[in-house]
C-alpha cells in the first residue's frame, strides 16, 4: 500500500476464467486498488508484491485449500476469500490457511468487497456477520471437546511470534526487531498483525499483555 496514493496492490486467483474476469473489471473500476495481476498477465505492474490477494472460489473444498497453503507458505500477502458456499467449520479451515476476509459472492459489491480488502489490508480481519457467531460456537466446541481433553488450546503462540513479542515487550521497534530476527520489516509487521487478528487484541501493547499473561514471555 503506497502512502504516495493510499492504493491498496491487489493480486486475484480464481477458479475459472469467467470469475476472474469479473472480478478485474470490478476491482479496476475502484481507484482506491490497483490490480497487479489478472487475467492479463503482460499488464502485470513490474515486482510489486501485493498487499492482498482475492482468492475467488465456489467451495472451500481442497483444491481451495491446497491454493490458500500455497499463498500462506509463498507469499506475504493477505488474504481475502470471495466463495458461495460457507460455514463455521469451513471458515476453520480458510482460517488456518491464513485468510483475513471472507466475502460471500452474493454480497461481492465492488463498494463492500474494496472496504473488506481495504479491512484486510490494514492487518484486520473481516468475516460475514451471521458467520461469527457460529464460529464462535465452533470454537468452543473444538477447545471443550477436542483440544481441552488433549491439553492443548486455541491460546497458543508461534515459536516465531513469541520472539517478537518478546522482543517488544523489550522496547525494540520493527527496523530493530527485523534486525534482530534477520526478517524484512514487513514480515514483522504481518506477524504482529496475524497475533492481534487471530487473538483479537487491539494493539501491541494488549499483545504483548496477553502474552505475559499465558506465561509465554
Amino acid at each position: 500500500m503506497t502512502l504516495a496514493t493510499l492504493k491498496v496492490f491487489v493480486a486475484l486467483q480464481a477458479d475459472d476464467p469467467v470469475s476472474l474476469a469479473g472480478i478485474t473489471d470490478l476491482l479496476r473500476r475502484r481507484n482506491e486498488v490497483s490490480v497487479l495481476f489478472d487475467a492479463y498477465p503482460d499488464e502485470a505492474v513490474g515486482p510489486v508484491v501485493p498487499d492482498v490477494m482475492v482468492v475467488v472460489a465456489d467451495a472451500i473444498d481442497e483444491k481451495t485449500l491446497i491454493r490458500l497453503r500455497h499463498i500462506q507458505r509463498t507469499s506475504t500477502s493477505r488474504t481475502v476469500l470471495v466463495t458461495t458456499d460457507i460455514d463455521e467449520q469451513k471458515l476453520v479451515s480458510a482460517a488456518e490457511c491464513g485468510v483475513a476476509g471472507v466475502v460471500r459472492r452474493s454480497e461481492a459489491t465492488p463498494e463492500h468487497l474494496v472496504q473488506v480488502i481495504g479491512t484486510v489490508a490494514r492487518g484486520e480481519g473481516h468475516l460475514p456477520s451471521d458467520l461469527l457467531g457460529r464460529l464462535l460456537e465452533e470454537v468452543g466446541r473444538l477447545q471443550g471437546q477436542v483440544l481441552g481433553p488433549r491439553g492443548l488450546h486455541f491460546t497458543g503462540l508461534a515459536a516465531r511470534e513469541v520472539d517478537v513479542l518478546r522482543l517488544v515487550a523489550e522496547g525494540y521497534d520493527t527496523a530493530d526487531i527485523a534486525t534482530k530476527l534477520a526478517y524484512s520489516e514487513r514480515t514483522i509487521k504481518n506477524v504482529l498483525h496475524s497475533v492481534m487478528t487471530r487473538l483479537q487484541l487491539r494493539n501491541r501493547s494488549h499483545a504483548v499483555a496477553y502474552a505475559m499473561r499465558q506465561g509465554l514471555i
